[in-house]
Formats: structure tokens, sequence, C-alpha cells
């Protein structure tokens, strides 16, 4: 998607197919609904209710390792429940065809599936799937942004979250919608309208091969084109589960007669709450903000996007429309004015990455979007700066690589972004200067004689930082450059491809 692809997108890649679709967050559903006022019952994971002691159908387990205060019994979906479920398939696929528009060419396949069968599924497409060693670039670029923790072990956290976290998916490789046997069956309606919505866009416009932008390669290492296909592929990601999450709230608030358009109040609950996440969900709650805000960012902005296109030019845009003309920014999403109005922003300058980096072996190239801005900034400096900074974003990619003679040295990157004027790109040039004191043991200020300047100002006392500022760090040294509405940034690379990228990017300057 975005930021070293690590995105929801890319995320659903490494786990299987790139339109697999778990519903890592779609679990969401309305109890009670009352017309006056609609009750929202929000969970990221759907536990079942414990069924009395007499069902018949239930089993005692012990709480798995790592999963928190599960129940302490699953209710197991019995045969004449399961007949009950499958049956509805058809009658909740009707619903999401007449919601959206998009018609039924064929029925849809569905199976019953245990909680193992899909932790096993979840880790034999992480070990197969041609987009794992494109996760084990990112976790190290992730790391290198301080975004994620040094001893994060990604792959670990994503095989215990999804397992947390699914609560069904729609496999478009075998046109089936899977079903869970231990979530209860009356809870599962609500996530079958949005899975089956998957199964409407995959029957009308192939979501598998729709989901990869244009641009992207069938390849595993990284390269200059990943710049434009990473916030493209995120954007599809957000259409088609913005869509589902529109599908699942209509469907939830059809028996109270009230519609997504008059319920603002639950829209803005149930995005809240995919943020925070549930008692029931101990891995997602303890991750770091950057994986939380990936993890939710199709749902909670797409479901936004949608609305927005569905008040602007009804079900035909919002929905086939969409697939028709996609999206190609987080920022289209994030704001979706900028969508409607055509906004064009200005190619951002690229600079020479063979000439440039001729002394160092690549290790990832990719975006940095309008929502990787976003997560950065709130992380070092909080929600409210992020809402306020992040608009102004007007496009950015990074390099990451290591010295050809040393490829045992930290790793190096090169980050270049542009903003709406000066005053912005100096904003957020302040804001990369304060991570350097989270992400670093030290960072000592260097003077214009390459020297630590003991006397200079900490770097979180920054407000704008204009001009080019170094620092040394145990890494090597940070260099911030801003000039005009740009900001380049330099980690751990050796001072001559410093200034030879600043040169080729601005060469006026030399």
């Amino acid at each position: 998607m975005t930021i070293v692809n690590v995105t929801v997108a890319k995320m659903k890649s490494w786990v299987g197919s790139v339109a697999l679709l778990i519903a890592l967050v779609s679990s969401a559903w309305c109890q009670s609904m009352q017309p006056a006022p609609a009750q929202l019952v929000v969970t990221q994971a759907p536990v079942a209710p414990q069924s009395k002691p007499d069902a018949g159908n239930t089993t005692a387990t012990q709480t798995p390792a790592g999963e928190g205060a599960r129940a302490t019994q699953e209710t197991i979906v019995s045969p004449k429940e399961a007949k009950e479920l499958f049956k509805s398939v058809d009658e909740i696929l009707k619903f999401a065809s007449d919601d959206t528009g998009l018609p039924i060419k064929h029925e849809v396949k569905r199976k019953l599936t245990k909680r193992d069968e899909v932790q096993s599924y979840i880790q034999k497409n992480m070990k197969e799937d041609k987009d794992a060693k494109r996760l084990e670039r990112s976790e190290v670029v992730l790391k290198k942004f301080g975004l994620l923790p040094r001893n994060f072990d990604l792959r670990n956290f994503l095989v215990t979250m999804l397992r947390e976290q699914v609560a069904g998916y729609y496999d478009p490789k075998t046109n089936t919608v899977n079903l869970l046997n231990w979530v209860d069956a009356e809870q599962q309606k609500p996530v079958l309208a949005h899975e089956l919505t998957h199964a409407l866009q995959d029957q009308s416009f192939g979501i598998e091969k729709w989901l990869k932008a244009p641009e992207e390669a069938d390849k595993n290492d990284p390269s200059p084109s990943d710049i434009g296909s990473d916030e493209e592929t995120a954007a599809r990601q957000a259409v088609t589960e913005g869509q589902a999450m529109v599908v699942l709230l209509d469907y939830s608030l059809a028996p109270t007669g009230n519609t997504l358009a008059d319920s603002p109040q639950i829209v803005e609950a149930l995005k809240q709450t995919m943020l925070v996440g549930t008692p029931d969900s101990p891995a997602f709650r303890e991750a770091p903000i950057f994986l939380k805000e990936t993890l939710t960012f199709p749902y909670r902005y797409g479901l936004d996007f949608t609305t927005a296109l569905l008040q602007a030019g009804g079900k035909e845009l919002a929905y086939a429309g969409a697939f028709k003309n996609p999206p190609k920014t987080t920022r289209e999403i994030m704001e979706p004015q900028t969508y409607l109005s055509h906004e064009t922003l200005e190619p951002m300058k690229m600079i020479d990455f063979d000439k440039d980096f001729k002394g160092y072996e690549q290790f990832d190239i990719g975006a940095m979007g309008e929502f990787d801005v976003d997560v950065l900034v709130e992380q070092y400096v909080g929600r409210e700066e992020a809402a306020t900074l992040y608009p102004h974003w007007r496009g950015g990619y990074y390099f990451a690589g290591r010295p050809k003679a040393d490829k045992s040295a930290p790793l190096g990157v090169v980050y270049v972004s542009r903003w709406s004027s000066p005053a912005k790109a100096a904003e957020f040039a302040a804001v990369y200067a304060k991570s350097l004191a989270q992400r670093y043991r030290q960072a000592r200020a260097l003077g214009a004689d390459g020297k630590a300047a003991d006397d200079a100002p900490p770097v979180d006392s920054w407000k704008t930082l204009r001009g080019r500022h170094g620092w040394l760090t145990e890494e090597g040294a940070v260099v911030i450059d801003v000039r005009g509405d740009a900001v380049l940034i330099s980690e751990s690379m050796d001072d001559e491809t410093t200034k030879r990228v600043e040169r080729d990017y601005w060469p006026e300057a030399k």
C-alpha cells in the first residue's frame, strides 16, 4: 500500500491471496436495534455467548496462549444451524446485490470452517506467498522509521492477530464464502453481508486481479515502479472494504427501518471500536499504533469514502463507478472531495536511484503516502497534530539500502516529501526531527563544521525546521534538508551519498 508496503493490501497478500479479504475488523454487527435510538453492539472478533449446559453443542476450551480472555466455552455450530446458515447465503446475497446495484451472476459456494483450519490456511499461505520476502524487508524498514519496536516479530504477530480477528472470508480462487463453526450462526449474518459484497465485486470485476494496480509487476524485488503501485493498491483495497462495510451496516440497520445516512452515530462508534479493539482481541489492542491504523485503514476510511460517493452520485458512482474509475492514492480515500473533484497533483521529482545510490545495495523502495504521514505524525506528536498536517501532503517516496562494502552496516534510508507550502514542509521537518529522540539512544546535533554542537537545542524543542540540519546517532548521521515546499531526509547514509542525492533533487543548489 504505502510506506514500505505494510498496509492491509499487502498484509492480506502475505496471509494468502491478495484478494483473500479476511474480515479483520468487519465482524461488527448491530444487536437489539431500536428505532429511537438505535443501539450498536460492536466487536472485532465475535465470541459466541456461552450455551446452556444442556444445549448439546458446546465444547469446553482452554484459552489459547496469547489470545487473552476468550470465553471458556465456544458454541460449535450444529449441523441444523449450519444448514440454516447456508440457506441464508442466498437471501443475504440478494440483499447485497440490491444494496449495491451489483448483479448476481452465479451462485456463491459456501463452507463451514474450523478455527484450526483457518490458522493452517493463514500459515501455509504466508510461507508460500511471493510477498513473504517483501514482508521481511518491510519489517526492517518500519523499525528504521520507528513505526515498529526493534524487537517486534511482525510475522508471528500477524498469525496471532489474524487468528484472533478473523470473522469469515471470501476466497476468490474458489468462489467460496467461508463461515466459522465456532461463531454463533445469527452473529455471522452481518459478516456474511460484508463477505458476499466481495463475492459480488468479484463476479463483476474479478477482485483478485483488480486489487493489483496496473503498474504492479509480478516480481519479488522492489523497484521505483512500486512508488506508484503502493498507493494505488492501498486505495483499491479501501474501495472493496469500504463498500462491504456499508452493506454490513445497511443489513444490520434494516430491521430498525434506519439507514446508514440517518445513523452517523453508529458509523462513528464502529470506527472508534475498530481502532481500540475489544477485550477479546488482546493482540490487536496491544499492537503498535502503526499496525492498528494500517489494519483498519481500508475499513474506516473506505467506509467514509463509499458514503461520500453515495451522497454525491448514488449507487452507480459509489459501487460500480469506483471500480471502473478507481482512486489512485490514500489521499483520495482520506479526502473523498479530492477524488470527486478529479484533483491532479504535480508528479514528484524522481531522483536517479542507480546513480545516486551506486555504492549501496538496494533493500527497498516505496511510497510514503498521505496515510503514512498521518500515522507517523500521530505516533510522534499526537492525533490532533496529525489531523492538521496530513492534508498538506503532496507526495513522497523513500529508498532503503546497505553499503555494498559493508553488508553488516545499519540500514540507510533517504526519504523525500513535498508539501502544500514551505511552512507545512517546515512543520513536518520539525516533527521528524522530534522523532529522533524517540528512535535513537542519542542524537547529537552537528554544526556546520560537521562536529557535535553541544549547545544546540534538543530535537524535541523544534516547532518548525528550515534549512539543512544534521545529527549524529549510534547508527550514523541524520540529515534533514528543507528547501521551499520539499523535505529531504537522509539516515545512516555516508556524507558523499547524501550530498549527491541533494544535488540531484535540487540541481539549482549546486
